[in-house]
């Protein structure tokens, strides 16, 4: 690879440090530039809901790398600076400040931002999103003063808020447009479990309504006992109005309704865009419509072999397993990244929790049966341990480990077989005295 060349990244992301390690870790000399919008070093967003909220961690476990890192491996660090135009046919990034990049190979690992709700009041003191390290400080910092917390959402980002709040021994209320939390994701089954954790914390769950408006002391809520937010000069949250009618107390709201992706560049310099999901447009090797310009991380729409269709993936192991697929692509390499999706989740320090894997893939509604090996059941004073499966017509879709540990391994050929048509017998699935190495002949189980 030629001294001569000038790869840039756009995204300080965990996807474009990871894609920068590998740059340099497997040969490439020339010029590297990394671009990033927020002012820290590049760091791993699964602490700000976990370890870091919950006052653990210190900050610092989140960097990717240190300072030093960048300077010793001259990696040219950009932050606070955004890029605001895309010219493939003159390679040319345009940033907000300072001079235009001209590059050789470029990586889109843009990531993506908080959804808004279109609802009055979001502006108020004391309404939280969280996706950034200041996002993550400021929620840390409210929760400890014991407010009374309405979470909009009940997906991961809601729920990992929720059992946060309550370590901080905040009352809790989640808002939910759907039947129960998590269930577009894991189905009633699992999604039930999960909603009984969180009552057994003491959350309190509105299902089946949205959000018409949070409102302050002017819309008729009285000033809290504990007080505003302390953020700014504005009128801090009283009360959230719910589309039913029903009036909640709140003194906080955290806004969890999803996230949407950073095209909006991609798809103004003419890059594919997929409508259905949502990113950017890749083949099986990251590869965008451009063959100078790759994608990775929550922004991109990538092609699984492994599942024969588009997906995009908004989870740690995506960003962390994409950066280096993407820069190996960048350097000529031909190796098609075709991970089993995975993710996993810390909701609870105190029995009972819920730490889990999730590997696999099924659409909504995608699975005919759900297979228990275990019992799920939620007790007080005791974790449940147990694995799950998503199975359609005898093909393992899905797994999850939950309070189980080091079977990923013995998971992921499970959902690999599955998702290539072959079935497994449901009843010895179920069978925790049958190694899951046994369910599979063994050339599959290899």
């Amino acid at each position: 690879m030629s001294g001569s060349e000038t790869f840039v990244i756009i995204g300080a992301s965990l996807a474009g440090a990871k894609a920068a390690e590998t740059l340099r870790s497997e040969g490439f000399t020339g010029r590297l530039v990394l671009v990033g919008a927020e002012t820290s070093l590049p760091y791993e967003r699964p602490p700000l809901s976990k370890g870091y909220l919950l006052g653990t961690d210190e900050v610092e476990k989140a960097f990717v790398h240190d300072q030093a890192w960048y300077t010793e491996n001259d990696v040219t660090l950009m932050l606070g600076v955004r890029a605001t135009a895309i010219d493939p046919a003159e390679h040319v990034v345009t940033l907000d400040r300072g001079d235009p990049l001209r590059y050789d190979k470029l990586l889109l690992a843009t990531g993506a931002r908080p959804r808004t709700v279109p609802v009055p009041g979001t502006d108020l003191a004391g309404v939280h999103y969280l996706r950034s390290i200041e996002e993550s400080t400021a929620l840390r910092e409210r929760l400890s003063r014991g407010p009374r917390v309405v979470i909009i959402g009940a997906g991961w980002i809601g729920l990992e808020v929720a059992a946060a709040a309550r370590h901080y021994r905040c009352p809790v209320t989640v808002v939910e447009i759907d039947t129960l939390p998590l269930r577009r994701v894991l189905g009633d089954e699992m999604a039930t479990v999960y909603r009984q954790l969180h009552e057994a914390h003491g959350v309190s769950f509105r299902f089946g309504t949205g959000v018409s408006q949070i409102c302050g002391p002017s819309d008729g809520g009285g000033q809290s006992e504990r007080g505003g937010s302390g953020e700014g000069s504005g009128a801090a949250v009283t009360h959230v109005v719910l589309t039913d009618g029903t009036e909640v107390p709140a003194d906080l709201v955290v806004i969890g309704v999803g996230v949407v992706p950073n095209v909006e560049q991609a798809e103004a310099a003419g890059l594919a865009v997929d409508s259905e999901v949502g990113g950017i447009v890749t083949d099986e090797y990251l590869r965008t419509s451009d063959p100078d310009i790759v994608a990775a991380g929550d922004c991109a729409a990538v092609w699984s072999p492994l599942l024969q269709r588009r997906i995009r993936v908004e989870h740690w192991a995506n960003a962390l397993n994409g950066g280096p697929a993407a820069a190996r692509t960048m350097l000529g390499q031909s190796s098609p990244y075709d991970p089993v999706p995975y993710f996993y989740s810390d909701q609870y320090t105190t029995s009972p929790l819920i730490g889990m894997e999730y590997a696999g893939y099924v659409a909504p509604g995608g699975y005919d049966r759900v297979v228990f090996r275990g019992s799920p059941e939620i007790q007080p004073d005791r974790d449940p341990e147990f694995l799950v499966f998503w199975t359609r017509q005898g093909r393992v879709l899905a797994g999850m480990n939950v309070n189980i540990w080091d079977v990923q391994d013995q998971i992921e050929p499970l959902v690999r077989a599955g998702h290539a048509g072959v079935a497994v017998d449901l009843e010895r699935l179920a069978d925790p005295s049958v190694p899951l190495v046994d369910l599979l002949p063994p050339r599959e189980a290899a």
